[in-house]
């Protein structure tokens, strides 16, 4: 019985790519970022061959790592959630999805505020974190919804949820994820609830994401066409749309993800267990927090033991991320075009250099070699 433990560390990139300063990114390195955390400590990941990986020269490896490593290539035009997961499961995106750094034309607000009956604040690319600070007042004065984007293809719904309940905030973003279609068929239309009181707003855990449908068959329609099963934990539901699910559990961060994964482990089944960690990205990396981001990886680190402790003799665990968000660039809070770690793990696998590989898309074929899985994807399995 084969199984696959795919776990996504959601933006750890590992430096800039080639063409990084085309998207205002040159530079960027979210990892050693995150290794000037004074909290920062990943001798577990080290072992595996993290610090082995092609690039990365600030920090050494060791003599003999214990997993396959390598270094992965986005070859979709884009850096976000979205593109990340959908080309790690054999997307490759071509064309980048649309953005809005003017805001969204009234073609799509005036349909919007007459669906919801309410108006709108802000329509402009915002800190998640800046936007309820600079109009949640406001927004709880008059019950407009905060709406704004961001340097991704992002259409963001903030609501203080003694002003929206979240059920109905949920409903708003279903009704935009229908307007937004054709030529503003944006990736993600989240929900992002808050709470507090003027001065102290806070967004809550209870965030949700409404992704496009893929706009082609991935690796987790595949595995479920053979009969096995995809297992989603964390927003990998929602970044799918439902697509290739067989069962699922959301997650309120990252150690909750970790202990559904250990769960998981504990249970009977064949196909792919893929977990999105998002604290990373959504806690520290889009608040330019060094320590917080240094210290989640050092978390993270130290439930290693524990995973692999729990994986049998025909499992794989396999650990990647679908972009950047360095903290520690403080000239943006957005996402960076940034290579990515990729470790393989398990009882057969040989201990080597993967190098550079040309797409995240070989993580999925090579799911679907192991899994003896057909499949009609991008990718060269490893």
């Amino acid at each position: 019985m084969k199984r696959i433990f795919l776990i996504v560390l959601d933006s750890v990139g590992i430096g800039a790519m080639e063409d990084a300063a085309e998207f205002g990114d040159a530079g960027c390195n979210t990892l050693r970022s995150a290794s000037l955390s004074s909290c920062f400590q990943m001798p577990n990941m080290a072992q595996m061959g993290l610090f082995n990986i092609d690039g990365i020269d600030w920090k050494e490896g060791v003599a003999a790592p214990t997993a396959a490593y390598g270094r992965m290539k986005e070859a979709s035009k884009g850096k976000d959630t979205t593109i990340g997961h959908w080309e790690i499961a054999g997307i490759i995106s071509e064309n980048p999805l649309p953005v809005y750094p003017d805001g969204f034309p009234e073609e799509i607000l005036k349909p919007f505020c007459e669906m919801t009956g309410r108006g709108i604040l802000c329509n402009a690319p915002y800190s998640g974190t800046e936007v309820i600070k600079d109009y949640g007042d406001e927004h709880v004065k008059t019950g407009k919804l905060i709406v704004y984007t961001s340097a991704d293809s992002v259409f963001q719904i903030a609501a203080h949820e003694d002003v929206v309940p979240v059920e109905t905030l949920y409903r708003y973003c279903e009704m935009a994820r229908k307007l937004l279609t054709g030529k503003h068929s944006v990736g993600r239309v989240i929900a992002r609830p808050f709470t507090g009181s003027s001065g102290n707003y806070t967004r809550t855990p209870r965030r949700h994401d409404y992704s496009l449908l893929p706009p082609a068959p991935t690796m987790l329609d595949a595995i479920c066409a053979a009969g096995k099963e995809v297992i989603g934990v964390g927003k990998i539901k929602d970044i799918f749309a439902g697509q290739g699910i067989t069962s699922y559990v959301y997650t309120k961060g990252n150690r909750e993800g970790i202990q559904r994964t250990l769960q998981y482990m504990e249970q009977d089944f064949e196909g792919l267990c893929f977990v999105n960690l998002v604290d990373y990205d959504m806690l520290y990396g889009h608040r330019n927090d060094i320590e917080g981001y240094g210290r989640a990886l050092t978390e993270f680190d130290e439930a290693l033991p524990e995973i692999i402790s729990r994986l049998r003799k025909d499992d794989v665990l396999m650990i990647t991320a679908d972009h950047g968000c360095d903290p520690g660039y403080t000239a943006s809070t957005d996402h960076s075009r940034e290579y990515t770690p990729f470790i393989m793990y398990g009882h057969g696998i040989k201990p080597v250099n993967l190098g550079t590989r040309e797409t995240f898309a070989d993580i999925g074929a090579t799911v679907l070699k192991y899994l003896d899985v057909p499949g009609n994807i991008a990718g060269m399995p490893v």
